[in-house]
């Protein structure tokens, strides 16, 4: 099967034929496991999330959304959504501010739907009753509304999006940000794999492989396309501030997509799931 490979420092991708697949018995260690169950809020370790063939149950099922210009949040724009952690338990969100404030309950659907155009295909939201979205307004200085998406309405790619951890080091390395490993939050990815070589992640593109999650069992998840980044990598992903060059360093070094983005990470589906064994 045809991969896709850097082709030299060209911003394009090349189609190669590749070394023998690694097949599905081949397995990977999952460092970390994570998402936001609220749209652009902080990108959080949830080690014992249920994951299913669509991802992470939970994972970006709310957003905030301007009503007036029909618009999904997104965190470039909004890095004070960084600052807010989210939970999700027997149905109740709870949204918490760094300065203590909170808000608690279970997002009841108002009966109002809104259509926004989320990178330039149209989803439909149910708004929702409740405390979170007073709470976002004062904190975002602005208007919003918490709305329930469908499950992938508002994902940027895939159900799955990966990093690996020898891709992060050679990235470290280039951009003098050593922190990088401990903050792999930045890239927002569902899963972190360790890896002993950078980009390795990239010549699997339409391949099975096996990834074990502690306390999730093992995944056999199929790779998709590269990630194309945008200056979130840049943000703090505490405070969202920003306090990197990371953007800089990928576009000076990898391949990019036609708009000039460059590719870090890869999408992945769940092609099948099974439970962790017993403890």
């Amino acid at each position: 099967m045809p991969q896709l490979l850097p082709d030299g420092g060209a911003a394009t991708w090349r189609q190669v034929s590749g070394p023998p697949s690694p097949a599905s018995a081949r397995e990977f260690g999952v460092r970390s496991l994570g998402f936001a169950h609220v749209k652009g809020t902080r990108h959080e370790a949830r080690p014992s999330a249920a994951v299913d063939v669509h991802g992470p149950v939970g994972d970006r099922e709310f957003c905030f959304v301007d009503v007036e210009r029909a618009q999904v949040l997104k965190t470039v724009q909004n890095p004070r959504l960084i600052r807010m952690t989210t939970s999700l338990v027997d149905d109740i969100l709870t949204i918490a501010l760094p300065d203590g404030r909170s808000a608690s309950g279970m997002p009841v659907g108002s009966g109002e739907r809104l259509t926004c155009y989320y990178w330039k295909r149209p989803v439909d939201l149910e708004l929702t009753d409740g405390p979170h979205s007073a709470l976002a307004s004062e904190w975002l200085g602005k208007p919003v509304r918490l709305a329930r998406a469908r499950r992938g309405d508002v994902i940027y790619g895939a159900g799955l999006s990966i990093v690996t951890t020898a891709s992060m080091r050679e990235l470290a390395d280039q951009s003098g940000h050593h922190e990088l490993l401990d903050e792999a939050a930045r890239f927002r990815a569902t899963l972190v794999l360790d890896t002993d070589e950078p980009f390795i992640e990239e010549t699997w593109r339409g391949r099975d492989v096996t990834v074990n999650v502690p306390d999730v069992g093992a995944l056999r998840v199929r790779i998709g396309d590269p990630i194309a980044r945008c200056a979130i990598l840049d943000l703090d992903p505490i405070t969202g501030e920003r306090d990197s060059n990371l953007l800089k360093t990928l576009v000076a070094s990898r391949p990019r997509n036609e708009v000039g983005e460059p590719y870090f990470g890869v999408n992945a589906e769940v092609i099948e799931t099974s439970a962790a064994p017993d403890t």
